[in-house]
């Protein structure tokens, strides 16, 4: 096996030392950082969403491995000084104000930063405000939207109306997910997508970089 095939199965198994490990041997044999990133940690965690998907994974192999491929990018990303790694997507997430949970929002970073993307995570309890501040300022593609709450949903809807009411709405895509929505629900508030899990906000990226991002 290669030392990109090397790198890659250690994500996949979530093992951090055999990443570290494959990514020193691949250095070592000229591969340069993009190229692991992109074939290795990237690759790894495209396997991982599938198996997810599959029922193969659950959320705790996910977050291993995506220890794991953090690891990598901790030690590659200094040697990428004057290179750059082309984001299919700039991504901006949250919780809703009034909802505090995370673990699912967190899960969905992990899993687009897994993908290549730049994520910026606002955190939990995200007013309409704030969001619409983080989409002007960083000028995303996509804002992400979590909610575990049905009394904290029609924040999302109030999200979007002040998206549209500062003009920002035509320039981003919106995404959301959490327990308690649907693709029904998503409709209705005028989102542009809806995901499950983690895996299908990801698959739901690759899309919109295909139609309008390449």
């Amino acid at each position: 096996m290669n030392a990109l095939g090397e790198v890659k199965d250690a994500v996949v198994s979530g093992n951090v030392q055999q990443t570290l490990a494959g990514i020193n041997t691949a250095i070592a044999t000229g591969i340069v950082p993009g190229d692991i990133i992109r074939m290795g940690l990237i690759a790894a965690m495209e396997v991982v969403g599938d198996r997810f998907k599959n029922g193969e994974f659950y959320v705790p192999e996910m977050l291993i491995a995506a220890r794991a491929m953090k690891a990598g990018l901790h030690i590659l990303k200094p040697l990428m000084v004057g290179t750059e790694v082309k984001s299919p997507a700039t991504v901006v997430i949250g919780t809703v104000k009034g909802d505090l949970h995370d673990i699912g929002k967190n899960l969905v970073s992990i899993m687009m930063e897994g993908a290549g993307c730049t994520v910026i995570d606002l955190g939990v309890d995200i007013t309409p405000e704030k969001f619409v501040e983080a989409v002007r300022a960083y000028n995303p593609h996509v804002l992400a939207m979590s909610a575990l709450l049905t009394t904290t949903m029609p924040m999302m809807k109030e999200t979007i109306a002040a998206l549209e009411k500062s003009g920002q709405r035509s320039h981003v895509k919106v995404l959301v997910g959490g327990a308690p929505l649907s693709q029904a629900f998503a409709d209705g508030i005028g989102a542009d997508g809806y995901a499950d899990n983690a895996a299908e906000a990801v698959d739901l990226l690759s899309i919109y970089s295909a139609a309008y991002f390449s």
